[in-house]
């Protein structure tokens, strides 16, 4: 009795360690997965990132192509007005290019990471290959956006030139440009680059409040903005 009660429990040891030795490998292969769908997961949300900034930046690229060439301008237009219209218009175009261009190599880019080998870590991948041409594709655009305004403004000088109500209309489109602009940079911009310019953007989300709704903040440049 004394021999099958130890055989029964060096069977029930060996039954705990193989249990335990499967349990450890289901854990490897799941934490292997998840960190294979973490790597995923941070391409394709960078990916959809930089999609968007590229075709913003296509658009406004666009838009300044076609009143360079389809504005309706006089030949008696001022010489300085007209070079001040091309330079920034061509500048939009320039500053466009770079943001769309940026954000398009970084996009191939990182759809050839590999999500399942992973050599090098996607957030050290990220920081040292495609960080500095992220700001500066976000710059960029930041920079143009406020250019076009300017451009837009400078075409109604130029397209209205001459004409009976030539001051008047070509004032309103520049104090709705300059209003637009001065928004750009007192509240989007404002707001927003800094927070999409810092590796350590993120939202945080505290606890709920005394009324029950749930209380977050913005980390911009490691500041914390609480709502």
């Amino acid at each position: 009795m004394i021999g099958l009660a130890a055989g029964m429990d060096m069977a029930d040891m060996a039954w705990e360690v193989r249990c335990r030795e499967e349990d450890m490998k289901q854990r490897a292969l799941d934490n292997e997965r998840n960190a294979i769908d973490d790597a995923r997961r941070s391409v394709d949300e960078k990916a959809e990132q930089l999609k968007v900034l590229a075709n913003q930046s296509t658009l406004f690229a666009g838009f300044s192509m076609v009143v360079l060439v389809e504005s309706n301008i006089r030949t008696d237009v001022n010489g300085i007005l007209l070079s001040f219209f091309g330079g920034a218009t061509a500048c939009v175009i320039a500053l466009m290019l770079v943001s769309s261009l940026n954000a398009t190599y970084m996009l191939v880019a990182i759809l050839r990471y590999d999500c399942v080998n992973r050599d090098v870590p996607f957030d050290e991948f990220w920081r040292k290959r495609c960080e500095p041409d992220w700001k500066l594709a976000l710059r960029a655009f930041s920079y143009g956006v406020p250019l076009f305004m300017v451009v837009v403004s400078l075409v109604a000088w130029v397209t209205f030139w001459g004409n009976g109500a030539y001051y008047t209309a070509s004032s309103i489109v520049t104090v709705i440009s300059l209003g637009v602009t001065i928004f750009w940079f007192s509240g989007i911009e404002r707001k927003w680059s800094g927070f999409l310019l810092s590796p350590r953007a993120r939202i945080l989300t505290r606890g709920l409040s005394q009324d029950g709704a749930p209380n977050s903040g913005v980390c911009s440049g490691g500041n914390e903005v609480k709502k």
